[in-house]
């Protein structure tokens, strides 16, 4: 690939980091993010045949943010699997919360195309860690650790959804979300030792 068509690849992919974030998914379409690069429309299909492979790419780079969020807030993990996975849980509902349009595209594989640009290499790692979090923590005997990591992460992915509109504080009362995420670990792992 020629260097400026690199370039243009990268500014691509950043306008759409910039769309997302500040306008949510449905600011994502070709003609504007080519408008809002200063190239025709049609240029994106050059780099981008699809526009789930652009989507794709875009959704790798909150991948990439919320990995090195996470490799952040673990530091040199030192600390016990269960505090590991606390802080692994506020870094993620951080990020979901700051990052409203990315996080919900992310998730999103039903519009990404997972098999190109390396979005499950981007994404897979960190739950590999989860699942690595969970079997330290001393999960119950027979349990699969990928399911209590898919489980655990499906009540992440909640408690940032629903915080995000409001349904869980009118709901729980609560002005906090260490509790909720608290509940969600000990659901998992029983209550913390003493």
């Amino acid at each position: 690939m020629h260097e400026n068509d690199a370039g243009l690849r990268a500014r691509l992919i950043e306008v759409g980091v910039e769309l997302v974030t500040r306008e949510g998914t449905q600011a994502l379409s070709l003609r504007e993010i080519a408008r809002r690069a200063g190239v025709s429309h049609g240029a994106p299909r050059r780099y981008f045949p699809t526009h789930l492979e652009l989507l794709s790419a875009i959704a790798r780079e909150g991948f990439a943010a919320l990995g090195a969020e996470v490799a952040r807030a673990l530091g040199d993990d030192q600390a016990d699997p269960r505090s590991q996975l606390a802080t692994l849980g506020r870094a993620y509902l951080d990020f979901a919360l700051a990052n409203r349009g990315m996080y919900e595209l992310m998730f999103r594989h039903d519009l990404l195309e997972s098999n190109h640009l390396g979005l499950r290499e981007a994404s897979l790692p960190l739950f590999h860690v989860v699942t690595d979090l969970l079997t330290r923590a001393g999960l119950r005997p027979g349990v699969d650790p990928r399911i209590a990591a898919g489980v655990l992460w499906a009540n992440a992915h909640g408690i940032a959804q629903l915080w995000a509109w409001g349904s869980l504080r009118l709901t729980t009362g609560s002005a906090e979300l260490e509790p909720l995420l608290q509940a969600a670990l000990e659901a998992h792992l029983g209550p913390e030792p003493r």
